[in-house]
């Protein structure tokens, strides 16, 4: 049984009758590695994120079929990678609540090298907004969503997105401005 699905890749929209194993890799070959960057972003963690983005890309191959408008799978994956990534977040958010207080581990090398990359002023800035005007802001900024498309994968009106990014810009000049 053949989907109908618009892959845009660098030459354009192009319409193709694919299959869901054929449209899953057209997908994964042109958007893995913008989602890993999405879900970084979000969950601060460059494992996790591949781990949420291939999640992602295995539930959608699993639900092709109910899937009513192929040609909107990018933006089903987009959402799909911010809502898993929600679900890290309160996952963490709930093991660190109620992990045991122990000594403090001696960091390793991947943590030494990730925490070069957290040390960025802007991701760090970026990182102490809460976390509704982080997601506009790095859909919008890194992302390079519009408006229409940012609502659809948080899930929110345009004018909540208009309303978290100017916040969070507001937020993220003040943090800025204090570490300078």
């Amino acid at each position: 049984m053949t989907e109908t699905l618009v892959a845009r890749g660098t030459a354009g929209a192009v319409a193709v009758a694919w299959d869901a194993d054929q449209a899953v890799t057209a997908l994964y070959s042109a958007n893995y590695r913008s989602l890993v960057r999405l879900a970084a972003m979000l969950v601060r963690d460059a494992g996790t994120a591949e781990e949420v983005v291939q999640d992602a890309f295995v539930a959608m191959h699993g639900g092709w079929r109910r899937l009513r408008d192929p040609d909107k799978a990018l933006s089903y994956l987009r959402q799909a990678v911010v809502n898993r990534s929600r679900s890290v977040l309160r996952h963490r958010a709930v093991v660190e609540k109620y992990a045991p207080k122990g000594l403090p581990d001696a960091p390793s090398a991947e943590a030494g090298a990730i925490g070069e990359l957290e040390r960025s002023a802007v991701v760090d800035a970026l990182h102490r907004l809460p976390a509704r005007q982080r997601e506009a802001l790095v859909l919008r900024y890194y992302a390079d969503l519009s408006e229409a498309e940012i609502a659809a994968t948080m899930g929110i009106s345009k004018g909540a997105v208009k309303s978290h990014t100017a916040r969070g810009m507001a937020a993220l000049r003040n943090v800025l401005e204090q570490f300078s």
